[in-house]
């Protein structure tokens, strides 16, 4: 990424009508200094969140709570499953750090599986955003085994 270019600081020459804008201020300029973009947390969550569940072997995203919290609200007629769920990420202008919380499949080596999860998320931000994401901390809440119901989210009654 370049610097950002503020306006201010070029200036306050005048054009004549005819005249053809050059330099930083012209045609010739680099898409990257005419404007400024902003990447909401949201944004990087949600990408966060979608290159993590891809990765073979983690059952769901969030902690017991979020996740409780969660089936409650994807059981509401026209609620949808969030796909933040688990992730909280802090966005500068050029870096992002995310957080992951995981529920990991049992039998599934968590070293290998929380170093992949790190190299799809990192490569899904860099590549959709541009940011440099410092640091994926991995935190596996829970093991998925194969016995239990998907939907033993605390939920007894319907």
């Amino acid at each position: 990424m370049s610097d950002i270019i503020n306006p201010a600081e070029r200036g306050t020459a005048s054009f004549s009508a005819g005249e053809a804008l050059t330099g930083q201020a012209g045609a010739d300029a680099a898409p990257e200094t005419r404007g400024r973009t902003t990447i909401a947390d949201s944004v990087v969550e949600k990408i966060a969140g979608m290159a993590a569940r891809e990765v073979a072997g983690i059952h769901s995203l969030g902690s017991g709570m979020s996740r409780t919290l969660g089936a409650v609200t994807d059981k509401v007629p026209g609620g949808r499953p969030s796909v933040s769920r688990g992730v909280k990420v802090e966005v500068g202008e050029r870096q992002a750090a995310v957080d992951l919380d995981v529920v990991v499949e049992y039998g599934v080596p968590i070293v290998d599986l929380a170093a992949d999860v790190r190299t799809s998320v990192i490569t899904a931000v860099e590549r959709m955003t541009g940011l440099e994401v410092v640091e994926v901390n991995v935190a596996v809440d829970d093991v998925h085994l194969p016995d239990e119901d998907d939907d033993e989210e605390g939920i007894r009654v319907q």
